[in-house]
């Protein structure tokens, strides 16, 4: 476990110092010129300005850049890192405040009440700015990022009664000779590189620089003007100046004045003998106001943000630093962070006596180096470099500290998303050979570059097949190599021992104290690794990967499966679809006994064959075993749980690949063992249709075993009712196998009947048919819906068999109708079904010859009187009486006949008289239709010279013409064109005629 959160950190060091003791320092300023240079502009008492460069490493070479180093240098009196340029006497005063104008390469310094301007390199004269008097504090206005539309000030504008008064200074003019020209400069605009308030008594004026040309210093470089000037209310002792607002700091309070209507006004006030501090952060472009010791953070506008930051003490000086705030008092020097308040690093930098302390920071460019001067000395600190104040807490195993402070930067934007994510993959290492196994796959899953094939080398040891991928990156050097998790935990737990040694001869050791106090176990920890990897690679499984390490991501998961004995997870990775290779797995599992997950693998490659064959020796050599299978229930144990044996499992399994196979001879080669197993999952393989092409019938009826009967007849029915063959070899085929499977059944139930057991031919009891419905229903229903297979072959086989409704339909095939009629009535005395065939047969006839069989059965029966009677009940009016009357026997009951006799006799008088007006009728319908159509025949047009044709309009005349049904008229012309069965109205005579009211004929 990681230790508690430090409440320090190293954020600065200590870079390179230079001694001043000539002199006595009053102020500082930094200016960069490089990456790599800063020069740093000293003010001293006697109002000398010097010039140091400090060349220090840019932020590509800032990682070789180390605290031993750092430590080195701050012993040397006299660094070659910084070097003394030159000096330049400004006036006979102190240097009170210089202030860098890099984009007009002035540099701006205040002494004996007067502005200066002197060039960067202090190669040129000064020149002294002779019109502003008494100045006592200088604020160069700063544009905050983003800000594109802040006020564009102009000479002489504003609300501000004494805003009109403007002077002018000619830099190349004399010493101190100012002049007047308010209306000369009015219409030149105001460089905004070069605009600053100067602090006068109480006063604030806004100069501005207009007319700046890129010639030579010495030649006219511009003017400055007075834009506006602002009347405090107290004297001026600290400001600054964001976009329009400006913060003034005086001994009453904090006053806020707008540079555009000139309105100046309190943001709070300071207790008494208190001295005014204000800092621009210009991370954020906010402002630090100081209240003894506590600062406050406020907006351009004066309104708090964020939280306050409470010094120890009452500083002497603030500077800034990334996202740190630094504090000087009493010779030393603090870092705050600015979000926390906290204090996370001291520096004691001076042990001399009381006298001023100075700060200067670069925030404006590199934002890496701090200046700090005591009366004497110059000690410059460079900010230690993000990752370098990273492994500090690494190398102290400080995981958490170190990734509260790789958040914080990130949200300061100080590393990019991607460093953030390579620190979480190194915390992550570091904690695997700590033995903390989820923590660290926990950051491994937080870093978004990490590749998963970097944990290949704890998997599989080196050489294998993905060496090459795994990237040759130790990160910082802060872990050893990657290695299998046995050397890892081993090499762990020797430390732990080590450690333990150790701390009881008093000594610190890195290692966690849970560890220490309760030694882990060996095969906890490698369950735990294990457990943890899976976690991480299905997690990987869900990423954009290349297909090389996809194999290697799924073929590992599948090895460490096998290390947990997890076998649900081994057949759900091998049965889906996976990037597994099975040349390095097929070992594996054989070994192991996990055939059934090489089985699974094995098909999902597409290799059939090869997972067949493991189906088959699984089916052969797990005959006694178990295995759960939900979907399928053949068994109930007594805790409820549903089994079924590890044959059927095999079974299904194979068939389930076999359906969706197009191979014959793979098929038929397995097709056997499957049906030994179950019929019904062979049969499903014979008829899917998942396969793309279906098998040729007669290879498959030749490789059916001769025995397994059933199989062969629900394939021929397949044939026959779902793909709709029209072989008759095959419809006889199946007719027969019906019949001989009708036969054993029959024979079987006539034994069981007489209490006899035994089954025919070893076939099984109907029960356990693969069929739902008896054997002889679906041979009769076959034998009467199919016309292809020969009656014949069928009839021989059944001819000395009880099967007579069998016969009968087979007689009835081939027209035999009298055998048909008695084995209907005398056989299975089914009355209905021998009327209903001679209904179908459709002649009188054959109701007489019904009457026949009943009066006469053979096979010895007596008379079928009721049959008869019946018979004749239902058919008699189709009878002839005379007939009737001489088949019925001497012996049949008068009784019995003379009821239906009579209603025969009366029938068939009803009958006559029915067809008698049937005939009659007929007769006068066509007699009305023979005067219908003579009226027709004898209708009169009369034609005259205006009459037209209904079709072209032209004049009839004496031309010919035709008139339709429906009484329109045509020329004959228009009659051939049209036709004589449709008019020009349209209308078809032939499928629409037209009838007219008659006699018996009405509308």
């Amino acid at each position: 476990m990681a230790k508690p959160l430090l409440k320090s950190r190293t954020i600065l060091e200590p870079f390179a110092q230079f001694n001043a003791s000539s002199s006595s320092i009053r102020s500082l300023a930094l200016f960069s010129t490089s990456p790599s240079e800063t020069l740093i502009y000293v003010g001293t008492v006697s109002g000398k300005l010097l010039l140091l460069s400090l060349h220090h490493p840019n932020s590509n070479s800032s990682s070789s850049h180390n605290q031993e180093s750092s430590s080195n240098n701050e012993n040397r009196d006299n660094d070659d890192q910084i070097k003394f340029v030159r000096h330049m006497l400004i006036s006979d005063c102190a240097v009170e405040s210089i202030h860098v104008f890099g984009e007009i390469e002035k540099v701006l310094v205040v002494s004996d009440g007067f502005i200066h301007f002197v060039d960067l390199e202090l190669v040129k004269p000064v020149k002294k700015i002779g019109a502003l008097k008494d100045v006592s504090f200088v604020a160069r206005r700063l544009r905050s990022k983003g800000n594109e539309g802040f006020t564009k000030l102009t000479v002489g504008g504003g609300a501000d009664a004494s805003g009109g008064s403007s002077f002018l200074q000619r830099f190349g003019g004399g010493g101190g000779g100012g002049r007047l020209n308010g209306g000369v400069v009015n219409d030149l605009p105001i460089d905004d590189n070069c605009v600053f308030a100067a602090a006068v008594g109480k006063k604030l004026i806004l100069v501005g620089l207009v007319g700046r040309s890129n010639e030579s210093y010495d030649s006219v470089a511009g003017t400055l003007v007075t834009m506006k000037e602002i009347q405090c209310v107290d004297l001026v002792k600290e400001m600054v100046w964001i976009d329009d607002s400006i913060v003034v700091g005086s001994s009453s309070g904090y006053y806020l004045c707008s540079c555009v209507t000139g309105h100046c006004g309190l943001i709070f006030s300071l207790p008494d003998m208190s001295t005014p501090c204000l800092k621009v952060l210009k991370k954020e472009y906010k402002v630090l106001m100081l209240v003894d010791n506590v600062g406050i953070i406020v907006d351009s506008q004066g309104q708090p943000v964020g939280g306050s930051l409470v010094f120890h003490g009452s500083p002497d000086g603030i500077g800034e630093i990334g996202t740190s705030v630094i504090s000087l008092h009493n010779g030393r020097m603090e870092l705050y962070l600015k979000k926390s308040g906290k204090c996370v690093q001291k520096i004691v930098f001076s042990v001399e006596g009381t006298g001023q302390r100075v700060i200067a920071d670069d925030e404006d460019e590199t934002g890496k180096v701090v200046v700090v001067a005591t009366s004497s000395k110059v000690i410059c600190y460079l900010k230690v470099p993000s990752e370098e104040q990273i492994k500090v807490f690494l190398r102290k195993k400080d995981f958490k500290e170190a990734i509260s402070l790789v958040e914080e930067l990130h949200d300061d934007g100080e590393i990019t998303k991607e460093a953030m994510s390579f620190v979480h993959a190194q915390v992550g290492f570091l904690l695997m050979f700590d033995l903390h196994f989820e923590e660290a796959v926990d950051h491994f899953l937080l870093s978004e570059t990490m590749q998963p094939s970097e944990i290949f080398p704890f998997i599989m040891p080196d050489p294998n097949r993905w060496s090459l991928l795994v990237p040759r990156n130790r990160y910082w050097g802060l872990h050893p190599p990657p290695a299998p998790l046995e050397t890892v935990i081993d090499n762990g737990l020797i430390a732990i021992q080590r450690a333990i040694f150790l701390k009881k001869a008093g000594l610190e050791t890195a290692v966690d104290d849970d560890f220490l106090l309760n030694p882990p176990n060996r095969d906890d920890l490698m369950d735990s690794a294990i457990k943890n990897l899976i976690r991480y690679l299905k997690a990987s499984r869900e990423k954009e990967l290349t297909s090389s390490v996809r194999e290697g991501v799924d073929t590992l998961l599948m090895y460490l499966y096998r290390a947990l004995n997890l076998v649900d997870e081994m057949e759900s990775l091998a049965s889906s679809e996976n990037w597994c290779i099975v040349e390095e797995l097929e070992t594996l599992l054989n070994e192991s006994g996990h055939l059934r997950t090489l089985a699974f693998l094995c098909e999902s490659k597409g290799m059939s064959s090869k997972a067949l064959a493991i189906w088959r020796i699984l089916a052969r050599n797990y005959s006694s075993g178990f295995w759960k299978d939900q979907t399928r229930i053949n068994e109930t144990s007594g805790e409820g749980v549903n089994i079924i044996s590890g044959k059927e499992t095999a079974a299904t399994e194979a068939s389930r690949i076999l359906e969706e196979l197009s191979d014959k001879d793979l098929i038929l080669q397995h097709l056997g063992w499957i049906a030994d197993i179950n019929q019904v999952l062979a049969v499903r393989v014979l008829t899917s249709e998942k396969r793309s092409h279906q098998l040729p019938p007669s290879d498959v009826i030749a490789a059916i075993d001769t025995k397994k009967t059933e199989i062969l007849q629900r394939y021929l029915q397949w044939l026959i009712e779902e793909q709709d063959s029209d072989d008759p070899q095959f419809h006889t085929s199946y007719a027969l196998l019906l019949t001989k499977s009708a036969l054993e059944s029959y024979e079987t139930e006539i034994s069981s009947e007489a209490g006899t057991s035994k089954q025919i031919n070893g076939l099984e009891p109907e029960k356990q048919s693969i069929f739902q419905n008896p054997v002889r229903e679906r041979l009769q229903f076959f034998l009467q819906s199919s016309d292809l297979y020969d009656p014949e072959e069928v009839l021989d086989l059944i001819q000395e068999s009880e099967l007579w409704l069998e016969k009968a339909i087979l007689y009835r095939k081939l027209g035999q109708e009298t055998l048909v009629l008695q084995i209907l009535a005398v056989k299975l005395e089914d009355n209905d079904a021998a009327e209903h065939y001679c209904a179908e047969i459709g002649r009188p006839d054959a109701y007489m010859q019904l009457l026949d069989i009943y009066l006469n059965p053979t096979d010895g029966k007596k008379p079928m009187f009721k049959a008869a009677v019946r018979l004749l009940h239902n058919h008699g009016e189709s009878l002839d009486p005379l007939q009737v009357l001489e088949r019925l026997s001497p012996n049949m009951p008068l009784q019995l006949a003379s009821d239906t006799i009579l209603r025969m006799l009366r029938a068939r008088l009803h009958h006559h008289y029915q067809g008698q007006i049937l005939h009659n009728m007929s007769r006068a319908v066509g007699l009305d239709a023979n005067l219908a159509r003579l009226e027709e025949r004898s209708r009169h047009v009369q034609i005259n010279d205006e009459s037209l044709c209904d079709s072209c309009h032209a004049r009839l005349g004496t031309k010919l013409f035709a008139m339709y049904p429906d009484d329109t008229v045509v020329c004959y012309k228009c009659f051939r064109r049209q036709g004589e069965s449709t008019s020009v109205t349209g209308r078809d005579f032939t499928n629409d005629p037209v009838f007219k009211p008659g006699w018996l004929v009405t509308d």
